[in-house]
């Protein structure tokens, strides 16, 4: 047994070592890929501040590399809030985009920024993490009523989707008849993509993705408790009551996050932690974690370098691409679950 335990540790190291290794160079061939080549060898030199002046330089600094750090930040987070949100529902695809709490972020940031650009206000960063929240709170709230009424958690995934296309519904209707140009360009936004990131943007997304990941680490050895049942976890002293309000705040913030800067990106809160177990041959949170927050960083940069470049110069919608690339998996779950 102790053999066993330190082998899948070692295994799960080697694991998260190649998973850094491939997400720097994932953002490597980002930062060199697109309408203007940039050679490999000239990205020391330009992240080193040499040649400021240079088309290259101005590139990387001003769109290639805001851009794939918040396709990495966001992507972790996304990732990571599936984590949650399978753990808490006990569900294998539950995810913030099928159970519509990133719809529910997405039609409460669209209304208020509709309010504010009525009186003649912008909206900020902040303000617009803080209405994602509020809408996935109130989403995932609405969820949580109905599992209450309803014990199949098949059920429970059917009454996610249809709260995600009432709360799109709502959001294109409120798109549809904005005058203002700045909402009609919600419509690229709602679709899901990382372009036009700021390095203003960078820093919001780098403080609330890195602290609530933190927080998210910090409570791995209670997760582990609560992922053998709620009666094991008070067992061992885990508020289970308190514990499960942290779990839903962590998830919602996180995709809260996602959804303000990147609109709603489908299918990585699935696949990415599934795939992640699978490859780490544990479930265990403290291994998990960190694995899976590289796993969803890898997974959305490389979309999104796909989606940018495979047919410029028309970008594809990020959550068109990560839908091509999730989706077999989340096929793949359900029919290894009808099997058993």
């Amino acid at each position: 047994m102790a053999y066993d335990e330190s082998g899948r540790a070692a295994r799960c190291r080697i694991v998260t070592a190649l998973l850094a290794v491939a997400l720097i160079v994932l953002v490597g061939a980002n930062l060199c890929i697109g309408s203007v080549l940039v050679p490999a060898d000239h990205i020391p030199g330009i992240l080193s501040g040499g040649a400021a002046n240079s088309m290259e330089s101005q590139v990387i600094w001003e769109i290639r590399l805001p851009r794939v750090l918040s396709a990495v930040l966001l992507g972790g987070a996304l990732s990571l809030s599936g984590f949650l949100l399978q753990t808490f529902f006990n569900n294998p695809i539950a995810d913030p985009f099928i159970l519509g709490v990133s719809s529910g972020a997405k039609f409460v940031v669209a209304l208020t920024m509709i309010v504010l650009l009525g009186a003649n206000q912008a909206m900020s960063s902040p303000a617009m993490v803080a209405a994602a929240f509020l809408g996935s709170l109130i989403t995932i709230g609405f969820v949580l009523l109905i599992a209450r009424r309803i014990s199949s958690m098949a059920m429970l995934i059917v009454a996610g989707v249809m709260v995600g296309y009432i709360c799109s519904a709502a959001t294109n209707f409120l798109i549809a008849f904005a005058d203002d140009q700045s909402i009609v360009n919600l419509h690229n936004w709602s679709l899901g993509s990382f372009s036009g990131s700021s390095w203003d943007d960078v820093a919001v997304i780098a403080v609330v993705v890195i602290t609530v990941s933190a927080c998210v680490f910090a409570i791995s050895k209670p997760l582990s408790a609560f992922q053998l049942g709620e009666a094991y976890a008070k067992s061992v002293g885990v508020n289970v009551a308190r514990f499960r309000v942290v779990l839903v705040l962590l998830a919602s913030m996180l995709s809260a996050c996602v959804t303000a800067f990147a609109g709603p990106v489908s299918f990585v809160g699935i696949a990415v932690p599934h795939l992640v177990k699978s490859a780490l041959k544990s479930s265990k949170p403290i291994r998990v974690i960190p694995a899976c927050f590289l796993g969803g960083a890898i997974f959305c940069a490389g979309c999104d370098l796909i989606a940018r470049t495979l047919f410029s110069p028309v970008e594809l919608s990020i959550s068109a691409v990560t839908a091509i690339f999730g989706a077999p998996v989340v096929i793949a779950l359900m029919l290894k679950k009808r099997v058993r």
